[in-house]
């Protein structure tokens, strides 16, 4: 009756592929789950929890970012009560021993290699927006979770719609066992779409319903035909008249280009004013809305433009319930951090219902506007790409501002994925009867590319599993090199090649592991133990004496992405690989028999990130010990750091001569790193960046708020973060050097910089 129990409390009419999944897992199968967003694919996820509150065991809910394990935190304690639900996200450790247990991925990664004593009774893991996996820098932790995990542990995991979901069901039925695949393209609202050019919406379809998948099939509308027409004929008469009047080749004035009067004003009309849009979607009814645009300038500039309009979009009622959510977010900074924060500026925009949404703003302002907008209260949010991504905030609409965006490197057109992403918002499942996905009008618009782009479903999932450093040191700590390679061979990079019949990545990948063996070797990180290749290798998965939860909560100052706890006997860091064989050797065929860790080794495997290798060897070094708080915050932050291109005004400097010498004597280990690096075919760690140290000094040695803005002119969301991300190096090291005066250090700089804005955006989060 648990399936029952379950449906009858939950106020509505469950959809066919739900009641599909949650059967397969109530007969014991796992599940993979692939449905649009917003079709309600958590509904399966909680019912796992409810399973195991059932049988009196464990499930843990994992997410990829913290912002959605504090949400389903909280509501899962509003079904069992707080009591009952635990939280870990490195930063916060709420319950920890609870049997609900909702983490990030890494924490439970790391509880694997621990050998963690958390995970006995563990019957469910919940793996939430998995199509993660995809993730360059996040997505390796997935996989690491799925191969690492217990057999007896069912896995069900939940995934946007991605064209290849067969493919990556098959992989995890042969690493997982019995794994059901379900799949669901319909949207539970119907989504159509539009262009907006001038100043009014058009269908970009003709006579358009949307089918129940989603897909559109009918032709484009003939309107939008003829104008694309038109301003191509009016952009060539343009060019022809220009090159008659200037001569080929030189640059015409701004009245020769057509200027504010010319044709080119007569085309340029079709391009919408963002107010325009903003105010004839509240005409329509069609608010909230998502507005996507491309840049965090961008999306400031369109908050400022509005409220310069005099754009009001909130009655008196729902001002005041905005300025008590505003209220309580802000509560715990002083009246100097808000002034620095231009916080009556926010205030007056987010109070008429207007907000940006990105990288650059604080937290605590991100997730008043998050619950702002979900409450309806918010009408409008000018957004960066980084929204589509998991955070639960569905609209009325989405716009998009245009169809191209940066990528790092270049300006490109977007993908029918991302285009897939980023419209999948519109359309509140209980409160919508139909989501609307606009594009504004740019020059060169073309329909029927667009039409592609809104009718195809293709958002295929890749697999960025690689081995690093402390990846391999972690592998063979808690399971061996042979199985360690088997892991390797298994992956879903492996499933993929042979699955496509194309060549086999795992032969990169083993390889790619040998030379990190060898590195690791030649450093003294990992030793060869000569055994008799008859005789059974000791096991290395005995329980380890300290949990993961209780070695977060030694270190609370630890990130999500700090290491395992320390083990003992033959436990998951100390002991030595399964069997017997060439260790990575590159093929040399010299058999050392078995590889162990060396205390460094151990070490090292509680270091994360992309300079784990140099970080352990400047803790050997003894780089980092003669420094004071200010001064290795200034050198850890070069570590953790990557100037913005927005940001490059000046050539950066350390702030003192010891910071400076520090940096050095890490540039050259770097280079160093490189050539051994550079001799085993290995890519080399990005070099160090100087951007932050000046910040990372002067906020360490208790400068305010106020001036380090005025000191870097950095966005304060990017301040905080990267802040963070030198708190987090720091309680790495601290756990990597117990009881070593550098521990001690790490741990003053950890409380010198969790403080003001840096301390209440952490709690927030």
């Amino acid at each position: 009756m648990s399936f029952a129990e379950f449906s009858s409390r939950l106020g509505f009419v469950l959809d066919e592929y739900q009641v599909d999944a949650c059967q397969r897992l109530e007969e014991g199968s796992g599940v993979l789950v692939a449905a649009p967003t917003g079709a309600g694919k958590t509904v399966v996820g909680e019912f796992a929890v409810h399973l195991a509150h059932q049988h009196g065991t464990k499930c843990f809910y994992t997410t990829p970012i913290k912002a959605l394990s504090n949400q389903k935190f909280h509501d899962l304690g509003q079904v069992y009560g707080s009591d009952n639900v635990g939280l870990l996200t490195g930063d916060q450790v709420v319950n920890s021993e609870a049997d609900i247990a909702v983490m990030t991925t890494e924490v439970l990664r790391n509880m694997i290699y621990a050998g963690s004593p958390t995970l006995r009774g563990l019957e469910f893991v919940v793996m939430d927006e998995v199509h993660y996996l995809s993730d360059p820098f996040r997505g390796p932790v997935w996989e690491e979770v799925i191969l690492g995990l217990d057999p007896g542990v069912t896995i069900v995991a939940l995934s946007a719609t991605v064209s290849n979901v067969e493919e990556f069901g098959a992989w995890l039925m042969k690493v997982r066992g019995d794994v059901a695949t379900v799949v669901s393209e319909r949207r539970p609202v119907p989504l159509y779409q539009h262009v907006f050019a001038g100043k009014r919406l058009v269908d970009l379809f003709e006579g358009i319903e949307p089918t129940a998948g989603g897909d559109l099939t009918a032709k484009v509308n003939p309107e939008l035909a003829r104008m694309a027409t038109t301003e191509t004929k009016v952009m060539r008469d343009d060019s022809r008249r220009l090159r008659g009047k200037t001569g080929r080749g030189k640059k015409g004035s701004q009245a020769q280009l057509g200027g504010a009067h010319g044709r080119w004003a007569e085309r340029s009309h079709l391009v919408p004013r963002r107010g325009s849009v903003v105010m004839e979607l509240d005409r329509l009814d069609m608010l909230p809305a998502i507005y996507f645009i491309f840049s965090r300038q961008g999306c400031d500039q369109a908050v400022s433009r509005l409220v310069d309009d005099g754009v009001w979009l909130t009655r008196a009622s729902e001002q005041a319930e905005l300025q008590d959510i505003a209220d309580r977010h802000v509560g715990g900074l002083s009246l100097d951090d808000l002034d620095a924060l231009r916080y009556g500026s926010w205030l007056e925009a987010f109070t008429r219902g207007i907000a940006a949404h990105h990288a650059g703003l604080l937290p605590m302002f991100k997730m008043a506007v998050e619950e702002a907008f979900s409450l309806g209260l918010v009408k409008v949010v000018f957004a960066t790409e980084t929204l589509a991504l998991g955070i639960n905030m569905p609209a009325r609409t989405v716009v998009l501002d245009k169809l191209v965006k940066y990528n790092g490197s270049s300006h490109a057109d977007i993908t029918a994925g991302e285009y897939t992403q980023l419209t999948g918002r519109a359309g509140r499942r209980g409160i919508d009867v139909e989501g609307h996905a606009v594009v504004t009008w740019q020059a060169g618009l073309d329909p029927r590319g667009l039409a592609g782009l809104a009718s195809r479903r293709t958002y295929p999932l890749r697999s960025a599993f690689t081995p690093t450093y402390n990846m391999s040191v972690n592998l063979i700590g808690s399971m061996g090199l042979a199985k360690a390679t088997q892991i390797l061979q298994d992956s879903f990079a492996q499933f993929h090649s042979e699955f496509a019949g194309g060549k086999p990545r795992s032969q990169t990948l083993v390889a790619k592991f040998e030379s990190i063996c060898l590195v690791l070797e030649s450093l003294g990180y990992v030793e060869p133990e000569v055994s008799d290749p008859g005789t059974p290798s000791p096991r290395t998965d005995q329980t380890s004496e300290t949990s993961e939860t209780s070695k977060t909560s030694e270190t609370s100052e630890t990130s999500e992405t700090s290491g395992p706890s320390e083990t003992s006997g033959k436990s998951g860091a100390t002991g030595t690989s399964g069997t017997g064989g060439k260790t990575g050797t590159g093929g040399t065929g010299r058999a050392t028999g078995l590889l162990r860790l060396t205390d460094a080794g151990r070490m090292l495997s509680r270091l994360y990130g992309v300079h784990d290798l140099l970080i352990a060897e400047a803790i050997q070094a003894g780089i980092f010990a003669p420094l004071t708080v200010p001064a290795l915050a200034a050198t850890l932050s070069t570590l953790v750091y990557e100037t913005r291109i927005a940001d490059r005004r000046v050539i950066p400097r350390m702030p003192d001569r010891s910071s400076a010498q520090a940096a050095e004597a890490l540039r050259k280990t770097w280079r160093h790193l490189c050539l051994v690096e550079r001799d085993h075919r290995l890519e080399s760690s990005p070099p160090l960046d100087y951007g932050f140290a000046q910040s990372a000094y002067s906020w360490a040695s208790g400068a305010s708020l106020g001036e380090i803005v005025d000191l870097t002119g950095l966005a304060a969301g990017d301040f905080v973060r990267w802040v963070r991300q030198c708190v987090d190096c720091a309680g790495q090291i601290a756990d990597a050097t117990r009881g070593t005066p550098l521990a001690k250090t790490c741990h003053d700089l950890v409380r010198a910089m969790r403080r003001g804005v840096v301390d209440v955006d952490m709690d927030e989060e």
